[in-house]
């Protein structure tokens, strides 16, 4: 079965890296605190855990990035659906944030990991446009 998308021909399985990626960023944002590893000092001290985000979202935003970019579609479109897709990732780090704060017990709403979110969104979109959008 060939799943292809009437409007522009893109393969919708191009986009199950992504998908899976999404998942993945879910089940993670998921894990109650007790579970969550004890970090030690040198972690604290070099934000660890706003690296990781920083990197589980640019991740994110760039398997969702990589179709568009690699299909025939104009230049124009494949910037605007890059920054649509950024903006789409920066706004699921703050419902990561919400599902945090009011459904995982041991979590909280951190302003700074959505930071870190947008961070990696904003370096997906540069890494994206540097490699894949250069003006002619």
């Amino acid at each position: 079965m060939n799943l292809v998308d009437a409007n522009n021909g893109l393969m919708v399985k191009k986009f199950i890296p992504g998908i899976a990626w999404f998942f993945l960023v879910l089940v993670l944002i998921c894990i109650p605190g007790k579970q969550l590893p004890s970090v030690n000092d040198w972690f604290s001290l070099v934000y660890f855990d706003k690296w990781v985000h920083l990197g589980l979202f640019a991740v994110l935003a760039f398997l969702f990035m990589y179709p568009y970019n690699r299909s025939e579609l104009p230049h124009r479109e494949k910037w605007q659906y890059s920054i649509r897709i950024c903006m789409a990732t920066c706004l699921w780090g703050l419902t990561t944030e919400f599902i945090q704060k009011y459904f995982i017990p041991g979590r909280s709403f951190d302003l700074f990991d959505w930071v870190a979110d947008i961070l990696g969104a904003i370096i997906a979109l540069l890494f994206s446009r540097i490699l894949f959008l250069r003006l002619k």
